[in-house]
């Protein structure tokens, strides 16, 4: 039965966060009440999804899907995309677990929704920052949004950030199915699939706090491969004409059935 009704749905992919989850849902469920929060689990070993099955069985609005391991953050937020076309939501909110994006900072993006049809948290826009990043790290991330940014010509500043909030309507019309990206890099793809579209994208100035709890999902691999697959769909898209990801009235059916995607804790 689509959880109709309920028109915004915040998704965050987990792995080992069990010393953030459970006052991060807390501080959710206070910002915004009437809104419903998917997390995807990719079987933490610390039993982050165990914490989540208690919350979600005293409150109906904290709702999980198990996964059998670790399958990466793109794969994590498809899972969230269908959950939400499936069961009738209008937006779907993405955001980490480790409090690097402030649950405050929702209520911000939910207003430049008004006018856009996907808002950006961003680092990059004038009152925009980043707290405890070692300038490595920060000097990476700059210059990784300088190139996708002009790569696949966009128009947004923070090209890499996963604060977002995204239009159910748009998500149908941004060839998911066509997605390359598992890991990091699919942020940028992603956000490139919108703006092909023909999406209205705005950005909010956001804080963005290094976690204090836990560890860093990314690891020097994937860190890589997530570049050079930027750069071989820049490339395609700049110099061979690569046409745009899908056709702009296509409509995207979810694969996963109501059942597989929403097995436990319906509303």
């Amino acid at each position: 039965m689509p959880l109709m009704g309920h028109s915004l749905l915040i998704s965050i992919a987990t792995y080992n966060e069990a010393g953030n989850i459970e006052q991060l849902l807390l501080d959710i469920r206070r910002c915004v009440p009437d809104a419903h929060i998917l997390v995807v689990d990719d079987n933490s070993p610390d039993h982050t999804g165990d914490i989540v099955d208690r919350m979600g069985r005293s409150d109906s609005h904290i709702k999980i899907v198990h996964r059998p391991g670790k399958q990466g953050i793109g794969t994590a937020m498809l899972r969230s995309f269908e959950f939400g076309m499936v069961n009738g939501y209008q937006q779907v909110l993405t955001m980490d677990a480790d409090f690097s994006h402030n649950p405050a900072d929702i209520l911000n993006i939910l207003a430049g929704m008004k006018n856009y049809d996907v808002m950006i948290g961003s680092r990059y826009v004038k009152g925009g920052s980043i707290k405890n990043w070692p300038w490595t790290r920060y000097l990476i991330s700059y210059a990784v949004n300088v190139l996708v940014r002009n790569l696949f010509k966009l128009p947004i500043r923070d090209t890499s950030g996963g604060f977002r909030c995204y239009k159910i309507g748009i998500l149908k019309m941004a060839g998911l199915e066509l997605m390359q990206s598992t890991g990091y890099s699919f942020l940028e793809e992603l956000i490139h699939r919108c703006h092909s579209t023909g999406a209205r994208i705005g950005e909010t100035p956001i804080t963005f706090e290094n976690r204090k709890v836990g560890a860093s999902k990314v690891s020097g691999q994937e860190a890589w491969r997530s570049l050079t697959l930027l750069i071989k769909l820049g490339i395609a898209f700049r110099w061979r004409g690569l046409p745009p990801p899908a056709p702009p009235k296509k409509i995207y059916n979810p694969t996963l059935s109501d059942s597989k995607l929403n097995k436990r804790h319906s509303a």
